[in-house]
């Protein structure tokens, strides 16, 4: 396809890219072309760009809405396209995907608006030729959308799941081995759903019942969680981190399946506590409420820049008593400490209602690499381990290599650690039969996560 020429300085790019669609697009090829974090870089364009709160949650929309859905998209756009549309250039493609998300999941857009806009926006970046391939592409789609034909569940019942639910099909298959058709059904329906919002309050500056007085007054609506007593759920706070209760550290934003990790470590006053991958902090924060602010958390991350999110997070909160090393969780030494929390780096596969661009970078292979991380971590915590002490293995995937496999390795080959079962903790119909939390978002509302806690003799 012809080209115009690109325009590569920030001012020139700002311009070509400019509104909610423009921005989306712009956001979007980012993902694509690389592993920048989706919402850091949501963020960004909210902060440079002067949009109001209805385009701020428009752009929300778009973006996630069209990685979430972005294998169904691209099924329908590769049978309407001329030739093949994964070859496609990337805004081409990324235009084409923003307006055919509005046009087959957003109401509140007219069909001929969506086409308009994307009409007018790739021309102004690739001129007339792709405008009109744009414009032909989307038209064809509207006038047969009633006829558009997708994978048969009987003939396919894999490809079906896949392209229905937009996801691998890696992932389907695998899942449909372990769980069926319509057990893996619900899971994927459920990891398509907008997340709601789960607060956990700072009881070391406000209590649960001042917390939701303030809430009250304000007429924001909430309920408590099944799980946690100091968490609330909600979903209609806007631009949460510019609020005043939050700014003062009133509260924090963590899902309840972190919380139920974070319970588990069951920390107390004046003990000497070990993070050992402690970034973004939620952990370390929820550890430091439970500790009331007495006693030692050692936060550990390998990125001074992650690290500072700890920091930022624990000033915010008003927690004091955590000293930051930067230092690979791997390798790290000190001295030993009551408990030592090793929330692994993972697969993400339990987040991604939250995080729907792991979809598209995951592969097999990382759930099989991460093990290896997984293994060495624990293999160094339990030397941080005081005899008598705990320490509390988390992630939020959903995959049982990196969940229960490494604990079974582990276990396998170190006879003083033994399972302390979960239920003496946290919530027990989120704990398995074997004493270790399990989580699934469409069997507990909560994110896909594992949680164990073993006991060092």
């Amino acid at each position: 396809m012809e080209q115009t020429e690109v325009v590569d300085n920030k001012e020139g790019q700002k311009m070509l890219f400019s509104g909610v669609r423009g921005t989306a697009v712009k956001i979007l090829n980012r993902v694509e072309r690389t592993d920048s974090y989706l919402d850091k870089l949501i963020d960004t364009e909210l902060r440079s760009n002067e949009f109001n709160d209805f385009d701020k949650s428009l752009l929300n929309e778009i973006v996630h809405g069209v990685l979430r859905w972005q294998s169904k998209l691209d099924w329908v756009l590769n049978g309407f396209f001329h030739g093949n549309f994964s070859k496609a250039e990337v805004t081409v493609r990324n235009t084409l995907r923003t307006a055919l998300y509005q046009i087959l999941f957003l109401d509140k857009v007219p069909d001929h608006a969506a086409v308009n806009e994307a009409v007018e926006f790739i021309k102004r970046i690739r001129g007339e030729k792709a405008g009109g391939l744009v414009n032909g592409v989307l038209r064809n789609i509207i006038r047969n959308k009633e006829g558009i034909h997708y994978p048969d569940v009987q003939n396919d019942a894999a490809l079906y799941l896949s392209t229905m639910y937009s996801h691998p099909l890696w992932m389907v298959k695998r899942w449909m081995n372990r769980f069926g058709f319509y057990e893996t059904e619900k899971f994927l329906d459920a990891n398509n759903k907008k997340p709601g919002l789960t607060l956990r309050i700072n009881t070391t500056k406000t209590s649960v019942e001042d917390f939701m007085k303030m809430f009250d007054l304000q007429n924001i609506a909430y309920e408590r969680s099944p799980y946690l007593n100091t968490f609330v759920r909600t979903s209609n706070l806007t631009n949460i981190s510019q609020t005043e209760i939050f700014r003062r550290g009133f509260f924090t934003v963590q899902d309840e399946s972190a919380g139920v990790a974070s319970r588990l470590v069951d920390a107390h006053p004046g003990e000497r506590v070990i993070d050992l991958c402690a970034a973004p902090g939620g952990k370390t924060t929820f550890i430091g409420e439970a500790m009331k602010n007495q006693g030692k958390i050692i936060a550990i991350d390998k990125y001074p820049t992650r690290l500072q999110l700890v920091k930022s997070a624990c000033d915010r909160l008003g927690i004091s008593i955590v000293e930051y090393i930067s230092a690979d969780g791997v390798e790290y030494q000190g001295e030993l400490a009551d408990k030592v929390l090793i929330d692994a780096p993972c697969s993400g596969l339990g987040v991604l209602s939250k995080k729907p661009d792991i979809k598209l970078k995951r592969e097999l292979r990382d759930v099989m690499e991460l093990t290896s991380i997984q293994l060495h971590l624990l293999e160094n915590a339990h030397t941080l381990v005081e005899s008598g002490g705990a320490m509390v293995y988390s992630t939020c995937t959903t995959e049982i290599e990196e969940n229960f496999g490494v604990i079974k390795t582990f276990l396998s080959q170190h006879p003083e650690f033994e399972i302390d079962h979960a239920a003496k903790y946290v919530e027990q119909s989120l704990v398995t039969p074997d004493g270790y939390v399990e989580t699934f978002p469409h069997k507990n509302g909560i994110d896909g996560s594992f949680s164990i806690r073993l006991i060092k003799h």
